[in-house]
C-alpha cells in the first residue's frame, strides 16, 4: 500500500464520503485515500425515529466498503497523530502515511465519563440515549408507565443540537396516545436559555411544548446521575448573570442543594452524553483553544496549514453540527482544493454557516429550522414545490420528508457526490 497520497481524508463519515466522492467526479484520476476504521456506516439522523419505534434501526446501517466511493483507496486503520511541517499522518498499524493536501473529517466521540455516574447509569435499565443505542430508548419509552421522563443535554457541543428534544416530543405524543399523559412529567432541560436559537422556530416550539405540557427547564447543566437513587443533578448554567433564579418545582420533586445545585428524581432518563473532538485531533497542533479543529469559518482551510481542510463536526464553526451543514460545507471544501491544486489561492468563503435541524415533533409531523451563522431562518426555496410555505410550522409532508425522503437523498445522491 502506498505511504503517500495526493489527497488523504481522515474519516469515513458523511464528511469524508462527501468530499471523495465530489472530488472524483470532477476528476476520477485523483489519488485519493481515506483513513476510517470503522467497518459499518450509520444514517445516523434516523436514530431518534428509531428511538420512537417508527423506523427500522439496520435500515440505519450499511457495509463501510458498500459507501466508499469507487476509485479511493480505504485504509482502514486509526489515524493516531499529525506532523503538518511534515505533511505526515500517524497511524496505528500502517505507519506515517504523507499527502499534498489533508482533509481532516474525523468527527466527534461521546464522552459520557465527563457527567458522574453516566457509563454506568447508560447500561442499566431506564437510562438511554438515541446516541449510544436508540433501539433501547424505544425499549424504555414503551415500559414507562408514569412519573418523570426526563430529557436533557450537557454543555459540551453536540451533533444536532435538536435531538435531545425531539425525543422528548416523541416520548410526549406516545404518552399521550397510550393514557399516560396524566400519570406523567415530561421534563425538558437545558443549559441553554431558549428551548431555539432561531426565533420563528422558537416560537413553533414553545407552543408545542406548551400543548404536551411539558416542563420546560432552562439554565439547568446536568453533572451528575446517580441510576440507583433514580437522581439526576444539576447546576444553574448561568448563576454569575442572574439571568434566572432555579426554584424547586414540587410537582417534579425537585429538592436544592446548595444554592446552585438541583436535584430531581427520574422515572427515565433520555440524555445526549458529552461530545469532545478525537483524542488524536484535540492533542494536535491543529485545533483551537477548544480542542476543535482550527479553519476559517467560511472557506474551511486551515488557519495554520493552507493545505488542510476540515469540516463536519470536528471543524470548529459556530454553527449546528449536522448532515445538513456538511451538505453545504463540502462543495467549498471540494472547490478550494481544486484551485490549491491548480495552484491557486483557496478562494471560496461562500460557507455561510448554513445548518439544518428537522425537528420532529410527534408522530407525523415536523418543522425543518434552517439557519446560518447569524441565526437567520433561511428555508429552502425548493420546499414549495412540496406544498410547504412555512417550513417553522408542523407539517406533516416534513415528516415524510424525514422518514423518507432525507434517507434516500442520504444514500443515493449526498454519499455519491451529486448535488441536493
Amino acid at each position: 500500500m502506498s505511504k503517500h497520497h495526493k489527497i488523504l481524508i481522515i474519516g469515513g463519515g458523511t464528511a469524508g464520503i462527501m468530499v471523495a466522492a465530489k472530488l472524483l467526479k470532477t476528476n476520477n484520476q485523483l489519488d485519493i485515500a481515506i483513513i476510517e476504521p470503522a467497518d459499518t456506516h450509520y444514517y445516523q439522523p434516523a436514530w431518534t425515529l428509531v428511538g420512537a419505534g417508527t423506523f427500522d434501526f439496520k435500515k440505519t446501517a450499511k457495509p463501510m466498503r458498500d459507501v466508499m466511493p469507487n476509485g479511493v483507496t480505504w485504509i482502514k486503520d486509526f489515524a493516531t497523530g499529525f506532523n503538518p511541517e511534515g505533511n505526515i499522518v500517524q497511524t496505528e498499524s500502517n505507519g506515517d502515511i504523507s499527502y499534498d493536501y489533508l482533509v481532516v473529517a474525523a468527527g466527534l466521540v461521546m464522552a459520557p465519563e465527563l457527567i458522574e455516574g453516566l457509563p454506568e447509569a447508560l447500561e442499566k435499565g431506564v437510562v438511554c440515549s438515541n446516541y449510544t443505542d436508540p433501539e433501547h430508548t424505544w425499549e424504555v419509552i414503551k415500559n414507562f408507565k408514569g412519573g418523570n421522563a426526563i430529557f436533557t443535554q450537557p454543555t459540551t457541543p453536540i451533533k444536532c443540537g435538536g435531538a435531545p428534544q425531539k425525543i422528548a416530543y416523541l416520548a410526549a405524543d406516545y404518552f399521550q396516545k397510550n393514557g399516560l399523559k396524566n400519570k406523567s412529567n415530561v421534563i425538558f432541560a437545558t443549559p441553554g436559555s431558549v428551548i431555539f436559537g432561531v426565533k420563528p422556530i422558537r416560537e413553533t416550539l414553545m407552543d408545542v411544548i406548551h400543548n404536551y405540557g411539558i416542563h420546560f427547564k432552562p439554565f439547568y447543566a446536568p453533572f451528575k446521575i446517580d441510576s440507583d437513587k433514580k437522581i439526576v443533578y444539576f447546576r444553574n448554567a448561568a448563576p454569575e448573570e442572574n439571568k434566572c433564579v432555579i426554584i424547586e418545582d414540587n410537582e417534579l420533586g425537585e429538592k436544592m442543594s446548595g444554592d446552585t445545585v438541583i436535584e430531581m428524581p427520574f422515572d427515565m432518563l433520555h440524555l445526549a452524553p458529552p461530545q469532545t473532538p478525537p483524542k488524536f485531533v484535540k492533542n494536535s497542533v491543529l485545533v483551537n483553544d477548544a480542542g476543535w479543529l482550527d479553519v476559517d469559518h467560511h472557506s474551511l482551510q486551515h488557519n495554520k496549514y493552507p493545505n488542510i481542510f476540515g469540516l463536519g463536526d470536528v471543524a470548529a464553526l459556530p454553527t449546528a453540527k449536522t448532515g445538513a451543514a456538511i451538505r453545504k460545507q463540502a462543495p467549498v471544501v471540494v472547490d478550494n482544493l481544486l484551485h490549491l491544486m491548480a495552484n491557486e489561492a483557496a478562494s471560496n468563503h461562500n460557507y455561510n454557516g448554513y445548518s439544518s435541524c428537522p425537528l420532529v415533533t410527534g408522530y407525523g409531523k415536523m418543522v425543518l429550522a434552517e439557519f446560518d451563522y447569524d441565526s437567520n431562518f433561511t428555508p429552502d426555496p425548493k420546499l414549495k414545490q412540496m406544498l410547504i410555505f412555512d417550513s417553522s410550522k408542523e407539517h406533516w409532508r416534513l415528516w415524510m420528508l424525514k422518514k423518507y425522503g432525507l434517507p434516500y437523498l442520504y444514500w443515493n445522491k449526498m454519499l455519491k457526490g451529486k448535488d441536493v
